[in-house]
């Protein structure tokens, strides 16, 4: 027999419902069971970044949180960002600036850029480089990163 627990949350602004094993991680239910795919798995130890969410606008690491830990909660994923067809600012500034390769770690940096600049409009060079730290990027130099951000930062102030 398999235990199960109900768990409700919001993802993306709409509210889910489900029945869940407690050992599920977050990441397994937004991907498996939600099927927003765009939370990568990547170390599944919390180390590479790549399953970065935001949960109540802060950004967690998904791969090594437990849906159940999510009950109640807000959740925001990288489909959450756009609006219809246009990119979030950010994901725009990725795009522009060359801030992305393969792809694969891109959401858990851009979640972390998007709780930084909910903290700061004008992010240091230093106070940038400090949230992309706890990210892995195998693929691109992160100055092209940084660069993104800082077209953001003007992006969104052009709002």
């Amino acid at each position: 027999m398999t235990i199960t627990r109900r768990i409700s949350m919001t993802v993306n602004g709409e509210r889910y419902e489900a029945e869940v094993e407690p050992r599920t991680t977050l990441v397994d239910f937004l991907r498996g069971t939600l099927g927003l795919t765009g939370t990568h798995v990547g170390c599944e130890h919390g180390v590479c970044g790549a399953c970065t969410i935001l949960w109540n606008g802060n950004a967690v690491r998904s791969c090594i949180m437990l849906a159940v830990q999510a009950d109640g909660a807000e959740l925001k994923t990288v489909e959450g960002l756009a609006t219809g067809a246009t990119l979030h600012p950010i994901q725009q500034a990725f795009l522009e600036k060359h801030g992305l390769q393969c792809g694969f770690c891109t959401p858990g940096f851009v979640l972390s850029i998007y709780e930084l600049l909910t903290r700061t409009s004008a992010p240091t060079d230093a106070e940038i480089t400090d949230t992309l730290g706890g990210h892995i990027c195998r693929c691109t130099g992160y100055q092209t990163i940084v660069e993104a951000v800082h077209l953001a930062v003007e992006k969104m102030r052009a709002k």
